[in-house]
Formats: structure tokens, sequence, C-alpha cells
């Protein structure tokens, strides 16, 4: 694997030399020096980059100690788990682009949820993450704890509940890495995903009672402001950002929180920053809004490392992975 690595890296040094290209390089060699330095990162995904594989080249960042926490949509949360238990169920569709609306009702009538090019079986994904959840939901409520929604996961990962459904190499799975890492997994807006959904349903259903067993994204800012000031004591944290959305927008936000709302002013900007985005440059789109906007927000410094690569992530995260990886 090392060599593979240390291939991709030689041919994008003679050949990303200009433009996005040339930026991937330049943002891999700072993240690089940002951990040389004794900085911790941040990584943030957004879109749908579980569903899209980025597992088999993060699990690998995370095992090398390259990622010290994650903040991720609940979607990204789940369905690096669907992956892991139904990968031989999906169904890819590479003529995507040319199903009628018939064709997708048909999808639907067969429970194939698509994303993209890819369709997420209900039943052996979905459903089978359901009833190990589940278990999980009702046990905290009847011992009257409650939980984020990444530790109600590390709690089914290391039941091993879900290992007699594997089908890919457990190696591949980023969430399970980052368990057995024990790094903080901070999921804003959870109610949004499917597994919100089930959450809420059951409450419903009568399957559980209390609606607050799962801790809120409120709580989990709060929790996203003590590992800030601990980690940063110390030491600078880079902003490793996928996509744009929630992901990305709630965590960075921790620092003008701190050092605004809290008034503790002698807190660290982010010390690094590097987005990957298809939204292009554009007037009051937060995706789109060059790295320097945040100046003003009392995110980043005049200093800190900025780079912005408008290409679509799902290529470009896992080259600048491998980059960061070779020796």
């Amino acid at each position: 694997m090392e060599n593979s690595f240390n291939e991709i890296k030689k041919f994008a040094n003679q050949h990303f030399r200009h433009f996005n290209a040339a930026v991937l390089i330049d943002a891999s060699q700072a993240y690089t020096r940002h951990l040389e330095n004794g900085g911790k990162m941040m990584i943030t995904m957004a879109g749908a980059m579980s569903t899209a594989e980025l597992g088999i080249s993060l699990a690998e960042m995370i095992r090398s100690g390259k990622v010290d926490a994650i903040t991720c949509t609940g979607a990204n949360l789940e369905e690096d788990l669907f992956n892991l238990v139904a990968h031989d169920y999906y169904l890819r569709i590479p003529h995507y682009r040319q199903l009628s609306p018939q064709e997708e009702k048909g999808l639907l009538n067969r429970h194939l949820n698509r994303v993209t090019d890819t369709c997420i079986p209900e039943e052996e994904a979905m459903r089978r993450l359901e009833k190990g959840l589940l278990k999980f939901w009702q046990k905290a409520e009847k011992e009257g704890k409650r939980y984020f929604p990444y530790e109600f996961a590390y709690q089914l990962i290391e039941s091993g509940t879900l290992e007699e459904y594997y089908q890919i190499d457990p190696q591949n799975s980023w969430l399970v890495e980052a368990c057995k890492k024990g790094i903080p997994v901070f999921v804003p807006g959870w109610e949004d995903s499917t597994s919100g959904n089930m959450f809420v349903s059951q409450v419903r259903k009568g399957g559980l009672k209390n609606i607050s067993t799962v801790k809120s994204g409120l709580e989990t800012m709060d929790l996203l402001i003590d590992w800030y000031l601990e980690h940063s004591e110390k030491q600078s944290i880079g902003f490793f950002q996928i996509g744009g959305g929630i992901a990305g927008d709630f965590a960075i936000c921790v620092v003008p929180l701190i050092r605004q709302d809290l008034e503790k002013n002698d807190c660290r900007l982010w010390g690094y920053f590097c987005q990957i985005s298809d939204s292009t440059t554009s007037y009051g789109s937060y995706s789109g809004a060059v790295p320097n906007e945040k100046i003003t927000w009392e995110k980043l410094g005049v200093e800190t490392p900025k780079f912005i690569i408008e290409s679509d992530a799902t290529i470009v995260a896992p080259l600048m992975f491998a980059y960061i990886l070779a020796e």
C-alpha cells in the first residue's frame, strides 16, 4: 500500500503543476507540515462521501494518526455502516442520468434508494442498522442515560453485533477505525438522516419513550467547544473540509463562538484551512466563499495557510490522502 501511495505522489508531483491540480499539491504539503509541526486536524464531510467509499482512504488516514476529529452529516455516519453490512446488495446505475420517472419508481418498488449512481438497499442496509441501533437506544433509555449519535454507533460496533453481516474488510470502514482510535465524531443535524428519522419514528410508534435519549445538536456544539479548547491550548488545529453544508459550517463556527461569545480572545484561530468544493465562487454562497472571507468572521487569520480546490471531492480527497500518506 505504501508503494502505491508513493507512486501517486510521484505522479502528482510530475503532472499536477497548475490550477486546481497545483493547489492539490500545495494543500497536501501544507497538511503534512501542519502535522509535522505538532498540529492536529479536523476533517469535515458533507455530501455522500461514505457511499462514495471514502472509507478506503480515510480509514488509513485515521490509522496513521493523521486525523484527530471528524465532523460529518448524519448521512455520512450511517452510510459508512450501510456499506459495511450491505455492500454486496448495492446496485450501481451507470446510466443514472438517463433514468425516466418510471424507472425511478421501479427502483423505489425494489426498495433501492438512489444516491447518484449507487442504490442503497433498504432491507439489508437501513433496517439491519435500525435493528441494531434500537437495542442500544432502548438500553440507554432503560438506564436513564443519553449519548451522542456517534457514541451509539461506537457501542454498536464494539458489541460485535454487526460482524456477521460485514461484507467489506472493516479496515476500509472509516467509522470502525475512528471507533478503534476513540476519536470524536461531531454530528450536527443528526435528525436529518435515515437513522434520525428511524429514532423519531420509534418514539412515535412506542418502541422508545424518551426523545431526548440521543443528545442534540446544541449539545454537540458544547462538546466541540470542550474538545477545541482542550486540544488547541498547546497546538494548532487544522480544518480540512470536504464539500460544504452543515458539516463544515457547524464545526468552523466553534472558534468565533469561543472568541466572541465566550469572550476567550486568546483562543487560537484554525491553523490550516482547505476546502474541496464543486461550488464555484459566488455571491452570498458560504460554500462558494473564498477562504479570506472567513477572516472577517474570526475563523481564520491573515497568516493561516488557506486553500480551496474547486473540483469533485470523490476524486480529489483520495488523491490528497494518498499524497499525505506517502513517505
